[in-house]
């Protein structure tokens, strides 16, 4: 079978999350990468990965998860979206866009990788 590299850049989602106190009082913006490497032996819609699915997974990790480190959430993204049917590989990006202001930079972001062997029987 052959294989193809997508990637899904920008998906936006709010989610409570921080190591600090007060952070995860309220929703705070981040936003998830994905370079993905799919099953593309047709040529065909049925066949690959459904773009609105793995955006719906991913939002669905960042808004009801709760995670302390944006790398355990990187690490979530990541599981979550290559248990998804066509996925056979992703590395996840997540960054936190106003984790470092105090700090005179754009923003945090942590990356974790997952495939589909490694997750197998989780």
């Amino acid at each position: 079978m052959s294989r193809a590299r997508l990637f899904l850049s920008g998906i936006h989602a709010e989610g409570r999350h921080g190591a600090r106190p007060g952070e995860k009082d309220e929703p705070q913006p981040f936003v998830v990468d994905l370079d993905l490497e799919v099953d593309a032996g047709e040529d065909s819609i049925e066949a690959t990965a459904d773009y609105r699915g793995i955006t719906d997974a991913v939002r669905e990790v960042v808004e009801e998860g709760s995670f302390d480190l944006i790398e355990t959430m990187a690490d979530a993204v990541a599981r979550r979206v290559v248990s998804i049917p066509q996925i056979v590989s992703v590395i996840a990006v997540v960054h936190k866009p106003k984790a470092a202001a105090r700090l005179g930079i754009d923003g945090v972001a942590a990356a974790a990788t997952a495939t589909r062997d490694a997750t197998a029987g989780e």
